[in-house]
């Protein structure tokens, strides 16, 4: 099978310049109809894709992005990809600049084989390193 990567890869980069550019059209059109964006904020948050399009054209600014290290796996017709993003944004002129760790769905369409984004996870990262050293250390594959 082709690794899926530098399709996904390139989506997620589609996606992310549309925000920047406040290009409504394009998100909606790289988006199922049925997309969530979930926040790992306390309490979680749910925007459905019509709140997230309103507040991408209106409320939510993203200036400038960059992904970290990239890990992508398909599974038919779904594909999951995760990654640091470093942002520079604001909400309602509140700075939300920083980086944060998305996990996305991706869906392939039945009739135009397309891929549509169907699911944002945006969550903080944890930086202590022992927590990754003591995860690393779980795996059986050294």
């Amino acid at each position: 099978m082709a690794d899926i990567t530098p399709v996904i890869e390139t989506m997620e980069h589609r996606w992310m310049r549309a925000w920047v550019n406040r290009e409504i059209k394009a998100l909606k059109g790289l988006t199922t109809s049925d997309f969530i964006l979930l926040t790992a904020s306390k309490p979680p948050m749910i925007l459905d894709r019509p709140s997230w399009l309103e507040a991408a054209a209106k409320r939510w600014d993203c200036t400038s992005y960059r992904f970290g290290d990239i890990y992508v796996r398909s599974v038919g017709a779904v594909a999951m990809f995760a990654a640091s993003l470093e942002l520079k944004a604001t909400l309602d002129g509140r700075d939300l600049s920083g980086t944060v760790f998305v996990t996305d769905l991706w869906r392939k369409g039945k009739v135009r084989r397309g891929w549509k984004l169907s699911q944002r996870v945006v969550s903080r990262i944890d930086e202590d390193r022992d927590l990754s050293k003591a995860i690393k250390s779980l795996q059986l594959w050294k």
